[in-house]
């Protein structure tokens, strides 16, 4: 398991390395190859890091923007993935919008899907059966241990062939789209932030409790991911045993 984790006294603190981290993996890509790829999440603690990515200052002009999930909302709602990352990095960082890859949330959830999964074939220039490599990938984990939308009990948790589908979520807006465990697995680099106490207990189950993806969705990438980072606060990892 190449799992690594650190702990910081506050979400904040958290943020801030985990986009120090981020930039140099970034850094590290653009150093052999033309372009970088990243999927984020969505939601509070992705807000802390999206703020400090912007503060960077970096050159982001080879760098293409990607999301784990979206909720079946327009890009405008509150609730939106996409709107969260425009209104926190993407418009203050300057990130080009030939580099932004959202997914069609106005549309019906299941066309959403395939919109989406034809605009990853078609940048990564994928032959049918081949799955995209990011180079990073952040995610968060929600305190049920779910992440992008793959949420405890989700037949698509056994999914290793698909890129992205529609998922019936468990909490309202109900309809999302979610990139698949085959393309979170096959990322070059996995990066948690997760912080809060109510994640305190899933953060344990994730990281001690026996290997069960359907229950502990986050468990997948953990457990089998090629590069994962785990960045956290004090509340979270207040139940992690340290022996």
């Amino acid at each position: 398991m190449s799992l690594h984790w650190r702990s910081y006294p506050t979400a904040q603190v958290a943020a801030e390395a985990s986009a120090r981290h981020i930039l140099t993996l970034l850094d590290n890509a653009l150093a052999g190859q033309d372009r970088a790829t990243m999927a984020v999440s969505g939601g509070g603690t992705p807000r802390l890091l999206f703020q400090e990515l912007a503060k960077a200052r970096y050159d982001w002009q080879r760098v293409h923007l990607f999301w784990v999930d979206e909720r079946a909302v327009p890009p405008t709602d509150p609730e939106s993935n996409y709107r969260l990352a425009e209104e926190f990095l993407i418009h203050p960082a300057h990130i080009p919008r030939r580099n932004i890859h959202r997914v069609a949330s106005e549309l019906m959830a299941e066309r959403a899907a395939e919109h989406y999964v034809a605009d990853i074939r078609k940048f990564f220039e994928l032959e049918d059966g081949e799955l995209p490599h990011f180079d990073i990938v952040q995610q968060g984990m929600g305190p049920d241990a779910h992440t992008a939308s793959l949420f405890p009990g989700e037949p698509l948790i056994e999914d290793r062939e698909g890129i992205a589908a529609a998922v019936l979520a468990p909490k309202a807006p109900q309809w999302r789209i979610t990139l698949l465990p085959g393309v979170l697995l096959a990322a070059r680099h996995t990066v948690f932030l997760v912080a809060g106490d109510d994640k305190a207990e899933a953060v344990r189950a994730v990281f001690q409790d026996d290997y069960d993806p359907r229950r502990l969705p986050a468990q997948i990438v953990s457990h089998h991911g090629r590069s994962v980072y785990w960045f956290l606060d004090d509340s979270a990892t207040r139940l992690i045993s340290r022996e």
